[in-house]
């Protein structure tokens, strides 16, 4: 998804989302949405997002993996995908960068990360909108 952004808005990207950054994430359940806000750190097309697996959402992807996305002149669809406890070898590197930069909270108490249902969810963009400087850039 990324290659499919022209340079200077994968620049306004890295930007605006490559930190931490709150994000509206809509899931679907019996045809009603729900929409909650999330902290979030963008990366090469994607999203991630610490969470539980156990969640009203990671519930909801599960059965329907098409999410929405909003954040700061921004919106998006995109797949939902539960890669896994946080503390997974395969997740060493992403893990990594999510405590560097989610290092203001992520020790607050709220994850326990001994457990395993505490996982990352990589929200991987299929299509979006962009502003940026009156720029619209359509990916």
């Amino acid at each position: 998804m990324d290659e499919k952004l022209p340079p200077k808005a994968r620049r306004i990207m890295d930007e605006r989302f490559g930190r931490d950054t709150l994000i509206a994430l809509a899931t679907i359940d019996d045809n009603i949405p729900h929409v909650r806000t999330v902290n979030a750190y963008y990366e090469n097309g994607a999203f991630y997002v610490i969470t539980h697996a156990q969640s009203n959402k990671m519930k909801q992807i599960a059965e329907n993996p098409n999410v929405g996305i909003c954040g700061e002149w921004f919106t998006a669809h995109g797949k939902g995908t539960n890669i896994g406890w946080f503390c997974k070898e395969d997740n060493k590197v992403i893990a990594q960068k999510l405590r560097e930069v989610f290092c203001e909270w992520i020790d607050n108490g709220h994850n326990d990360f001994n457990d395993e249902n505490t996982i990352i969810l990589r929200v991987e963009l299929t299509d979006g909108l962009l502003l940026s400087h009156g720029t619209r850039y359509k990916f």
